[in-house]
């Protein structure tokens, strides 16, 4: 399930990562789960459990994915709010928050979000694993929604 080679996209089949402090240990383990579908993971951290600002990481993820380094960026705080709204800074991102595998999936196919975050205290590991899934699956479904999605773009100014 929404492994790389399912992509119909030309863009690298990787991934980066980031959280803040909050989020570490689901950050970790959402990489290894990511990595184990076949994606090339780039966990830019952090690696120590010091109080650390989101804002920083959810920029310098949304770069990665920005620049074409990355095909996307999953990021992660307490809530996931903090760290999306820092995401969606950065020219070209759309990152949506998820608490539910259905949303992840909708941002996908009418948003073409390019960025998914997630609230470490607000979901288990296994509801984790599921958003995850259901973004990297969901495929964007183009027509009325790439209308839309141009409208959000032009709003950057």
């Amino acid at each position: 399930m929404g492994k790389p080679d399912d992509l119909t996209v030309t863009s690298s089949n990787r991934i980066v990562l980031s959280s803040d402090h909050a989020a570490i240990q689901l950050r970790q383990v959402l990489a290894a789960h990511i990595a184990g579908q076949g994606w090339e993971v780039v966990d830019i951290g952090p690696a120590t459990p010091e109080s650390t600002p989101y804002p920083e990481h959810g920029a310098a993820a949304a770069r990665r994915v920005a620049s074409g380094d990355c095909r996307f960026g999953i990021v992660l705080c307490g809530t996931g709010q903090g760290i999306m709204m820092a995401a969606n800074k950065v020219t070209g991102i759309r990152c949506g928050v998820c608490a539910d595998a259905f949303s992840a999936r909708m941002i996908r196919q009418h948003n073409d979000a390019n960025m998914l975050s997630v609230g470490a205290r607000v979901v288990g590991e296994g509801l984790a694993l599921d958003i995850v899934d259901a973004f990297l699956a969901a495929k964007f479904e183009g027509g009325r929604h790439a209308t839309r999605v141009a409208m959000i773009g032009a709003l950057e100014g």
